[in-house]
């Protein structure tokens, strides 16, 4: 009997998540990924599952919604949760990772498999057969231009970015200190304190540095990760109420810094660390003198800089069916941030119903849908029903369910695990 075969496009946290799934299922899965043949400017590897971004995946509170999401995602069995707890490095109430760790852990698991086999290959064609696409926001421009074709509709992009990351024997510990937020159980980062006259240089310094070169049509950035100097350009008192911050994390030698930047740990070693929040479109010798003005950072040694990189995604309420294929090609499966989530767990989320909405139409199942009053379920809802004219990437969060409430919060909780639990039963009848 010949081996049922099933095509992944893409090796990101979806097509990893899809091509794990289908595996399991006893699935020979070929997945293109063109690294590291094609450079596409962000990934530094050919590794599984990269994460460019940031090294977070959020928090792992039950009642935050990103949390809950996480916690469905086990009871799926995903491999994205998997990786991550074999590679978790403190960071408070979120769930950080060391990069390297989480995407060896990934492709090691996937490669364990004998008939999962990858192509390096720079998809530019559409498949003619069922395959998912999970090429991410870094989607190749000839493959965009073919899914605009198919989908009748003009793809939409934002930016993204990834922070800057540092050693951390090069931080002054003088200045510097360890605390995480609001007392959350320990002391994961490293915090470097402004004084008032500190921060406005920083912040004067920042909107006057130079930038690299942005066309104006490349500058349609998404609301939740815009470069620090954007965030500065709306008054010299913003960056105080976003990444910088200084809120809970007082001690009795800083009882009341004016502003925080806080760095996370990236390694699982502890030896470097990413400034949360860094962003930017600065050029690198900008980013090292104008960070350098960090107290406590000075004398910093940046092992890489911030960097903004374009994201693509389609316009998923005009061209998705409830399934996640194409309304004009359903034999093709979409998933990750490519079909317009955002964020690293729910793109993965995406792809492990991609996989199995895919293993359904090969054996002629009809698709299963996930339930509504789910993180994973409302999240499915707003790409499918999110007004066509005004769509933008969306992230798990607590305003895509009306029906929870903060009073009701234990109890979404346990009905959103009780449906999963049941839908996964479901899916392996």
């Amino acid at each position: 009997m010949a081996e049922k075969l099933a095509i992944v496009i893409g090796g990101g946290l979806a097509g990893s998540e899809a091509a794990f799934y289908l595996l399991k299922k006893g699935y020979a899965v070929n997945l293109y990924e063109r690294r590291p043949e094609v450079d596409d400017g962000a990934h530094k590897t050919a590794d599984f599952g990269e994460l460019v971004c940031s090294n977070s995946l959020k928090s792992s509170r039950l009642d935050n919604a990103c949390g809950l999401l996480k916690e469905e995602m086990r009871k799926m069995d995903s491999l994205t949760m998997e990786a991550a707890k074999n590679s978790e490095v403190p960071g408070g109430n979120a769930l950080s990772v060391d990069r390297n760790l989480f995407s060896k852990y990934i492709t090691d698991k996937l490669n364990s498999f004998p008939s999962f086999h990858v192509i390096h290959e720079d998809v530019k064609e559409l498949p003619t057969e069922a395959a998912i696409i999970a090429t991410g926001p870094l989607t190749s421009g000839a493959l965009l231009e073919e899914i605009s074709k198919t989908v009748g509709d003009k793809n939409l992009s934002f930016f993204d970015a990834s922070a800057p990351i540092i050693k951390k024997e090069s931080i002054d510990f003088s200045k510097a200190y360890y605390k995480s937020r609001f007392e959350q159980g320990d002391s994961a980062y490293i915090n470097c304190p402004f004084d008032k006259n500190e921060y406005q240089k920083f912040v004067m310094e920042l909107l006057v540095a130079t930038k690299t070169i942005v066309h104006e049509f490349d500058t349609h950035y998404f609301e939740g990760c815009l470069p620090l100097e954007v965030m500065a350009s709306r008054g010299i008192e913003t960056l105080r109420h976003g990444p910088l911050k200084p809120f809970g994390l007082e001690t009795p030698e800083h009882p009341r810094p004016y502003a925080v930047a806080q760095l996370r740990q990236d390694t699982k070693l502890g030896d470097y660390y990413n400034i949360v929040g860094f962003q930017t479109n600065l050029t690198y010798p900008e980013q090292k003198r104008v960070f350098s003005l960090i107290p406590g950072l000075e004398h910093a040694e940046f092992l890489s800089y911030g960097l903004m990189h374009r994201n693509s995604y389609i316009n998923a309420p005009f061209v998705l069916n409830p399934d996640l294929s194409l309304q004009k090609a359903s034999h093709l499966f979409i998933a990750g941030q490519l079909s317009g989530v955002e964020g690293y767990v729910e793109s993965a989320a995406l792809g492990i119903i991609a996989g199995i909405n895919l293993d359904r139409r090969l054996t002629g199942k009809l698709p299963l849908e996930v339930p509504r009053m789910t993180v994973l379920g409302s999240l499915i809802d707003y790409l499918l029903h999110a007004s066509g004219s005004y769509f933008s990437p969306m992230n798990a969060n607590w305003a895509l369910m009306p029906f929870s409430r903060k009073e009701n919060r234990e109890e979404t909780i346990l009905t959103s695990l009780s449906l999963i639990e049941s839908y996964w039963k479901q899916v392996n009848e």
